[in-house]
């Protein structure tokens, strides 16, 4: 049974039996007395299992894999555990071929980037080995690239897959840290490089195709928002269905998500005319759509470079995801954006950052909407005004109706105490002008006044 002792000093140790009364103690430096109990517990296990030649239970066994420092070395000397057998650690180049051609789950196009990043490791990092990388050099391999006038897209995803080789030995315990750890290395979008295909660009280059197959290509991509060239060769007829103006399409960059990077497409009403030529000029039993072209690997950017120079138009940039972006940024502004994310086979996330334009008609449409919004605005302000005048003009003009019947009234108008005022006046003037002791016949309707 494992005892535990506690020193003057605060340090902690283990006493155990391994052998016949062969007692053992193994110091644990300054810890608790709860944790100093976990460790007995383990270290109890690796005796018995030492003296009767058994196994050690798994949680021991787990403990123990995750084992290192300086207590694993103790229980090596005192024999509880057999030396770890160290792994050479080879060199950077070494290491990294190693790592890709043990690699045989993954695509070409992944295999070729893996390639274009061992050739900056190799030529960089040379012959130095695989523990004495440090972050500083991990730095300085950014700046070779950028000093190589690489994009900062690229060096990001160079740099990603120099990480991944780093913490794939880490894995394997060949190294504890990883010098690329604390690097940006996620997607970029660079957006100088967006261009926006108007559809007058789009007709230009379908009228300079060479054929069916080139007009057919350009069309998937510009107003299917294919992927080129993976999914576009992947296309069969049987693919199509043309009864219901939808096809299925098939993304190999994404076929490990959910989904197995199937999706439905509709056919648009753009695009619809390029597959009914299509599929009528198609031999019989044709499978593929596109029967040219079959290998992946084939350059379609510099034969699409030289349509759109035959076109009249200078060559933009990435020249087919760009198409793709001009057609999702269209569909952007007819339909939610999660059904247009549906449909070309992205997350909001990833259109938003990669794939969806701000262009001239924004701008446009933005000003038109202002500037109409402000004409509105003064409409309503000059009615407001105008109403406002008639208002005034109406009460002046009944003001003045007003007096003019007040000034224009008879004296038979007259009523209440002003009348009789009035009246009383005229009798008193009607008094004086008669002589005395003769009636005055205004005294006589007096009562009639009153």
């Amino acid at each position: 049974m494992a005892s535990i002792a506690r020193l003057n000093n605060g340090t902690r140790l283990i006493a155990v039996v391994i052998g016949d009364d062969e007692r053992k103690y193994i110091r644990l430096g300054r810890m608790s007395q709860k944790q100093a109990e976990t460790v007995s517990v383990f270290v109890e296990d690796l005796a018995i299992a030492k003296r009767s030649g058994m196994s050690v239970r798994p949680a021991t066994a787990g403990w123990v894999a995750g084992l290192s420092g300086s207590l694993r070395v103790k229980l090596e000397k005192n024999g509880l555990l057999a030396p770890r057998v160290k792994l050479e650690v080879p060199t950077v180049a070494a290491w990294v071929r190693s790592y890709i051609d043990g690699r045989a789950d993954v695509k070409p196009n992944t295999r070729r980037n893996f390639e274009q990043t061992y050739k900056s490791v190799a030529g960089f990092f040379g012959d130095r080995n695989l523990a004495d990388i440090t972050p500083a050099d991990a730095d300085q391999f950014r700046v070779r690239l950028k000093i190589h006038g690489l994009g900062e897209a690229t060096i990001r995803r160079r740099c990603k897959r120099v990480k991944q080789f780093f913490q794939a030995a880490i894995r394997r315990r060949l190294i504890a840290e990883n010098p690329f750890a604390g690097m940006k290395c996620g997607t970029f979008a660079n957006t100088e490089r967006f261009y926006f295909i108007t559809e007058a660009e789009a007709q230009a280059v379908l009228a300079a195709c060479p054929d069916t197959e080139w007009r057919l290509i350009f069309a998937l991509c510009r107003y299917g928002g294919l992927r080129c060239p993976t999914e576009v060769l992947r296309l069969t007829w049987p693919d199509i269905d043309r009864e219901r103006s939808r096809f299925v399409g098939h993304a190999s960059k994404t076929e490990h998500h959910d989904g197995a990077g199937i999706r439905i497409v509709p056919i648009f009403p753009e695009l619809y005319p390029y597959l009914e030529q299509a599929f009528h000029e198609a031999p019989e039993g044709a499978e593929r759509l596109i029967t040219r072209y079959r290998d992946t690997n084939q350059n379609l950017r510099t034969r699409l470079k030289k349509i759109i120079t035959r076109a009249g138009l200078p060559p933009w940039p990435k020249l087919f995801q760009n198409l793709r972006s001009t057609r999702e940024t269209e569909l952007a502004k007819r339909f939610p954006i999660h059904v247009v994310c549906k449909w070309l086979g992205n997350s909001t996330t990833i259109a938003a950052k990669h794939y969806l334009q701000v262009n001239e008609e924004d701008y446009q449409q933005a000003v038109g909407k202002a500037q109409q919004k402000a004409q509105q605005k003064a409409q309503q302000k000059a009615q407001q005004h105008t109403a406002a005048q008639g208002r005034a003009l109406l009460r002046e003009g009944a003001d003045l109706d007003e007096n003019q019947q007040s000034n224009d009234l008879p004296e038979t108008a007259l009523c209440g105490s002003a009348q009789k005022e009035a009246n009383q006046r005229q009798n008193a003037d009607s008094l004086q002008d008669y002589p005395q002791g003769e009636s005055n016949p205004c005294l006589q309707d007096e009562n009639l006044i009153s």
